[in-house]
């Protein structure tokens, strides 16, 4: 019994430090990046920003397009219902043209609506594509530069440019990222059973 218990104590010993040993914590090695920075200035960033900008100009000049007519005729239209005489009703032909605005402007609603949600979908589509690139980039940085930590610049109170590797990033992503797709695929309408 005394065996026994000897052995398993003799056991014990040999287990705890060996369990402490593996809890160590080695010493960070922490760098950062300024992913914003990298986010905004890689080449095929550059180029989809402007692909998306452009985008959002082609939206803003097919809005004023819908609205200036729009806007002249809710005008006319407005003009012939003050005209009327007091307590009569607009004839069939001015209702007509009133329900004719009604639905250019729903239309038009509609058409900028879509216009807008598929911006949306290029934007996170161009920032799905930069962020999947971005985590295949950090960990050879990390590893080129002896880091063990990699935190954004936004998330640090200061540091010192010694442990930034913004530029290695942006290279890396150059590198990794010759092009970004700026119009998101279609979606996918949902089946019906």
């Amino acid at each position: 019994m005394k065996t026994l218990l000897l052995s398993a104590v003799f056991a014990a010993a040999l287990i705890t430090p060996a369990a402490a040993t593996a809890q160590a914590v080695p010493t960070a090695i922490v760098a950062v990046v300024d992913v914003d920075r990298v986010a905004s200035e890689c080449n095929a960033c550059k180029t989809a920003i402007a692909a998306l900008n452009a985008q959002q100009t082609a939206f803003n000049n097919r809005k004023q397009a819908l609205a200036t007519p729009l806007e002249a005729e809710g005008k006319s239209i407005q003009a012939a219902v003050d005209a009327l005489p007091k307590g009569k009703q607009p004839d069939a032909a001015l209702q007509a043209r009133y329900k004719a605005f009604q639905e250019k402007q729903q239309q038009g609603a509609e058409e900028l609506q879509r216009q807008a949600e598929q911006i949306q979908r290029n934007e996170q589509y161009v920032s799905q594509q930069i962020q999947s690139k971005l985590n295949t980039v950090y960990a050879p940085v990390m590893q080129r530069r002896g880091a063990n930590l990699l935190v954004d610049v936004r998330a640090t109170l200061a540091t010192t440019p010694a442990v930034d590797v913004t530029n290695d990033v942006l290279a890396a992503l150059n590198a990794a990222l010759p092009t970004i797709a700026t119009t998101a695929p279609a979606q996918q309408q949902p089946q019906g059973r």
